[in-house]
């Protein structure tokens, strides 16, 4: 699949390489990118980083960012994220946002939406003052949450506020493949003006063949397709066929428990494909909460409260080196010296001493000491 970005061959790409090493070695100590980047900032001879060419506030909490990659960028499957960097106040941030446009597009550009959560550092910034001009930081793209690279029977899309980034992509990507089997798009809003890609949907289900668009609107009963939240009744009235079709899920942690349950219940769960966007809200189970946390290295203890390790670090002012907060990106790992954690993720037991966890998903079960 094309990317819209033109590569050298393998023996230009060697050569190129040798030059770079050769050029940072005579660059020490801060190599030859310190040095290109003065002039041409997007640069880098390893690193993926790309250019804000526009950026569009979509509505009242959310801010769609159009990015042109270095060379660094290979490309993605519609449906897979990026780990997007930025820097504030000095610091730098990272978070996980997923491609929305098509990923058949030969420009050469992606983009990104993100939406304002309320305690979200990064995305508040993003919305309030991302630049045209700026210069972000991104991984090459990841995740198994993907388009199927041949159409299936029928698709049915489910997405809860910003989760619908990764399954517009899915939809766009469809749409330029020029596939023609059914499709229900069925979308959950705390309101129509909080709807991303409203217009662009309602567009598409008037000319697309067979894309069926259902709008849900919680927070405004009466003005969407249907009302309330994702159950059979309502899956039903949205796609009477949604045993048979293959579902890709995205959302807020009850959308995506709701969707896990029915497909379970109706003996179809491995046709369900889902992508977590938020971390489970995590508490643990009953008589596991009480214990105490230790931070050895800042010989700080406190009081478990049942919340990821990352939270009551913050909580007792210390200030981890962490980026995603969703296990994702490994930033944060940290050595458990003693004691038991849980996955916050996927429930699993790990036992100290002497093993790295991921500290933004690992929830005390008792008493732990962490290297920190």
């Amino acid at each position: 699949m094309s990317t819209g970005v033109t590569t050298a061959g393998p023996l230009s790409r060697r050569v190129l390489r040798r030059a770079i090493r050769v050029f940072d070695a005579a660059a020490t100590p801060y190599g030859v990118d310190r040095y290109v980047e003065l002039v041409r900032p997007s640069w880098s001879s390893t690193d993926v980083r790309a250019k804000v060419v526009q950026v569009t506030r979509t509505t009242r909490r959310s801010v769609t960012l159009t990015l042109r990659p270095n060379g660094n960028w290979a490309g993605f499957r519609a449906g897979q994220y990026t780990q997007l960097s930025v820097e504030i106040d000095g610091v730098r941030h990272t978070r996980c946002y997923s491609m929305t446009n098509a990923a058949t597009n030969r420009d050469g550009l992606i983009e990104l939406t993100v939406t304002a959560h309320p305690e979200g550092r990064v995305s508040q910034h993003l919305c309030q003052a991302a630049r045209k001009g700026q210069i972000v930081g991104l991984t090459r793209a990841q995740g198994l949450f993907t388009l199927p690279a041949s159409e299936p029977d029928h698709m049915l899309l489910i997405s809860g506020g910003s989760g619908i980034t990764p399954v517009m992509s899915m939809l766009r990507t469809r749409c330029t493949l020029g596939w023609s089997r059914p499709v229900t798009f069925l979308h959950y809003a705390l309101c129509r003006a909080d709807m991303l890609y409203r217009d662009e949907l309602e567009e598409l289900a008037r000319r697309a063949p067979h894309l069926r668009l259902v709008k849900v609107f919680t927070d405004e009963p009466g003005t969407g397709d249907l009302d309330g939240f994702l159950s059979a009744p309502q899956l039903e009235a949205a796609d009477p066929d949604w045993r048979g079709a293959e579902a890709f899920v995205c959302g807020p942690a009850p959308l995506m428990d709701a969707a896990r349950g029915l497909f379970a219940e109706a003996g179809c769960h491995e046709h369900l494909h889902t992508e977590a966007f938020t971390l489970n809200q995590f508490t643990a189970e009953a008589g596991t909460i009480d214990g105490t946390v230790r931070f050895g290295a800042s010989e700080i203890g406190v009081a478990s409260n049942g919340t990821p390790i990352l939270v009551q670090a913050e909580a007792a002012g210390l200030a981890p080196l962490h980026g995603c907060r969703m296990g994702i990106c490994h930033t944060c790992t940290r050595q458990l010296c003693s004691g038991v954690v849980r996955d916050a993720v996927t429930g699993e037991l790990t036992n100290g001493p002497d093993v790295d966890i991921r500290i933004c998903v690992s929830v005390p079960v008792g008493d732990v000491e962490i290297d920190l």
